[in-house]
């Protein structure tokens, strides 16, 4: 099972239809859209689960997709002390 990291959704995503767009590509087993707590908007990024060659499968297609005028990043999630980010 890989986890699949889901970047540049446009505010107006939701979770039916970014599940729906995996769905092409294999099985989704679970899924989490970020939400605004306030508005209830799509944050901009979520995670998708799904078996590991249906996930390359999925990453390879959607990297780059066109989703309302937003190009979404599409890949492997890595663990935490692999991210870039602030050095301190």
């Amino acid at each position: 099972m890989l986890k699949i990291y889901v970047g540049n959704l446009p505010p107006e995503a939701t979770q039916e239809e970014v599940s729906a767009l995996f769905a092409n590509h294999g099985r989704v087993r679970s899924i989490d859209v970020a939400k605004d707590i306030f508005s209830g908007k799509c944050r901009g990024f979520g995670f998708v689960e799904m078996e590991g060659h249906e996930a390359r499968a999925a990453i390879n297609a959607l990297n780059g997709y066109s989703l309302h005028g937003n190009n979404l990043r599409v890949n492997q999630e890595r663990p935490k002390n692999q991210r870039g980010g602030r050095r301190r």
